[in-house]
């Protein structure tokens, strides 16, 4: 009886040591991140914080034309799993978009302003076929010198919500970083999810490359 009432002790002793590291590990994994959107440098002057198990987030993204360039910034906390991914894209002959997000784990490790390098402007020998629409369909074509590392040749369809809540397509061409290909419903500049599919633009592939772009848009369009 004395050695069955030790054993029984020794395991609900263990039992709650078990319950209080559990805890412990729970409470280790939950993240206090800063929480702020920006607009062109102009930022929420009074930051919230969130609490998250995982981790915290820094977005940047930039859009210029041949009228204006916007930057959007947000910092949060992960919903979901984060994954870094920076990629950029030089679309139809004007359009230029770049796309950086950054995941870290510690308290308020989100809290400084993403710095990204300047993008290379030397040619890299990489043409591809280019263009830009915001109306759905299909886009008239223009060639494109590529620069940098955008060495793919990347075609986009996006779905685009306007603020009255009208979905129009988007269908957009050109040159783009190797992380900006396969994307499947990512969503960027609040509004916009898009999809994307990359050829490389090596010799043998050029000739049939407009081809291929548009079959994958019509796949997508489906």
């Amino acid at each position: 009886m004395g050695d069955t009432m030790s054993w029984f002790l020794a395991l609900k002793s263990l039992h709650a040591v078990c319950i209080i590291s559990h805890l412990s590990v729970s409470s280790a994994e939950s993240y206090v991140c800063t929480q702020k959107p920006c607009l062109n440098g102009r930022c929420d002057p009074n930051p919230k914080t969130c609490e998250s198990s995982k981790g915290c987030f820094s977005e940047r993204q930039e859009f210029e034309d041949s009228r204006e360039n916007n930057t959007w910034e947000q910092k949060g906390c992960s919903e979901d799993s984060c994954t870094d991914l920076a990629f950029s894209a030089t679309l139809g002959k004007c359009q230029v978009f770049r796309y950086d997000r950054r995941c870290c784990y510690t308290k308020h490790c989100n809290e400084e302003l993403i710095k990204v390098p300047s993008l290379s402007t030397e040619p890299n020998g990489v043409e591809c076929p280019a263009c830009y629409s915001e109306s759905g369909g299909s886009c008239r074509q223009v060639s494109l010198k590529c620069t940098g590392e955008e060495t793919m040749c990347v075609n986009v369809t996006g779905r685009v919500l306007l603020p009255n809540q009208f979905l129009t397509e988007m269908h957009a061409m050109g040159c783009a970083t190797r992380t900006a290909c396969n994307l499947r419903n990512l969503t960027i500049l609040n509004n916009i999810k898009i999809n994307t599919f990359c050829v490389s633009a090596s010799p043998p592939l050029r000739p049939i490359l407009s081809v291929l772009m548009s079959l994958f848009l019509m796949k997508a369009l489906l």
